[in-house]
């Protein structure tokens, strides 16, 4: 794991902050621009007044920007111009929120506002999508449904996200785009996110093939059954989606955006630099353990570093027999390369492997290639061609 500590973490990139975690989410809400979720310099002014290190200045900063999308829209006629504001504020509040504590009540206004302006937005650009609630265990999951023209002759997209994501972002990160090509996506939250956590209290489980199950058993009794089903794991969502697959032979491809075999190895590594009286004070050490304790409903970082242990596609990479694509980023702060081998080795029966690691100066060598959208989705959609047919 990346030293966090080292105030480049990643080398030979302009720093948009010396701290690696206000730099990677700074650059998350940059990544939402190619799909009109963010504007450049409406975030470069943004973080021009956000001091180091201080989480309440960022939830300030952003919160304001969001709310002045969310102002001036109410004059905008043209309704693409409004949907547009819409979007991007929705990327305002989801960033807003992001390095509070759990418990802060700021987190609850930015994150109804959050999926508010979405919903505005996608209205308003007359993107045609479908909300709907999965019954699981004593809650319910939340999936948004996106259809394309001719999508139903397609593969289905299916996409999850990981540790911090929300069911919002999945668009920016993906839909949209695939929608643009043809194909239909299917969205979802399971334990652990969103209001399966917020509103039900049900924390990450590591035998992800159960809500992943439910979300898919459901969608395939309500509409159309496609002719193949792809499965898109983003972030920790590289562990969560394989899992997945190990126990659902109707995945035919498994994507993991980014590699992740072994999520508890990452936990040790944090909370031996939680443990540390300097590094632990970072604020990306203090948030990650915050936010484990909070997804995985723990007391204490020891909870977390021992519910994590679960977390590794060691024992099931076996099962799989879909056709894998393993992206990878080569500076990657959270998952080391060690884990794009550790996995592809242990993929026996898949019917094909494909392995990207993106470089320094292909510009996607951060976790999840962040900044560098239209470089893994051209991997991506032409893995889907070569693999599914057009």
């Amino acid at each position: 794991m990346t030293d966090l500590a080292t105030p480049a973490a990643v080398t030979g990139t302009r720093r948009l902050f010396g701290d690696q975690t206000f730099h990677f989410q700074a650059l998350r809400v940059l990544n939402d621009v190619a799909a009109g979720g963010a504007d450049v310099n409406e975030v470069l002014e943004t973080i021009a007044h956000i001091p180091e290190g201080d989480a309440g200045a960022w939830y300030d900063a952003f919160s304001a920007t969001a709310r002045r999308n969310e102002d001036r829209v109410r004059d905008n006629r043209d309704p693409i111009s409004r949907g547009l504001g819409l979007q991007r504020a929705h990327t305002y509040w989801r960033t807003a929120e992001f390095l509070l504590p759990p418990a802060d009540p700021r987190r609850e206004i930015a994150w109804s506002a959050q999926i508010a302006t979405f919903d505005a937005g996608l209205q308003a650009l007359g993107v045609p999508f479908e909300r709907f609630e999965v019954p699981y265990e004593n809650g319910r999951l939340r999936a948004i449904f996106y259809p394309a023209p001719g999508g139903d002759q397609q593969p289905l997209i299916l996409f999850v996200g990981g540790y911090d994501s929300t069911l919002e972002e999945l668009y920016f990160m993906l839909a949209k785009d695939a929608n643009d090509r043809g194909y239909n996506v299917l969205t979802y939250e399971g334990p652990g996110q969103g209001a399966a956590l917020r509103r039900h209290g049900l924390s990450f489980t590591h035998a992800w093939e159960k809500p992943n199950g439910a979300v898919l058993d459901h969608f395939l009794a309500h509409y159309a059954k496609p002719p193949g089903i792809v499965l898109v794991g983003m972030s920790m969502g590289g562990y969560l989606a394989p899992r997945a697959a190990a126990f659902d032979a109707r995945i035919d491809g498994l994507v993991a955006f980014d590699v992740l075999f072994d999520f508890g190895a990452l936990c040790q590594a944090y909370g031996a630099l939680a443990a540390d009286p300097v590094k632990g004070r970072l604020p990306g050490v203090k948030w990650a353990m915050e936010n484990g304790c909070w997804t995985f409903g723990v007391g204490s970082v020891a909870d977390l570093l021992a519910a994590s242990s679960a977390y590794t596609l060691a024992p099931v990479a076996h099962r799989i027999g879909a056709d894998v694509l393993v992206l990878a980023g080569a500076s990657d702060h959270f998952v080391p390369l060690s884990q794009v081998d550790a996995f592809t080795s242990a993929l026996k029966q898949a019917r094909s492997v494909e392995i990207q690691v993106y470089d320094q100066a292909s510009g996607g060598a951060e976790h999840c290639q962040l900044g560098a959208t239209t470089l893994w989705h051209a991997t991506f959609f032409d893995w889907m061609r070569r693999r599914f047919g057009s």
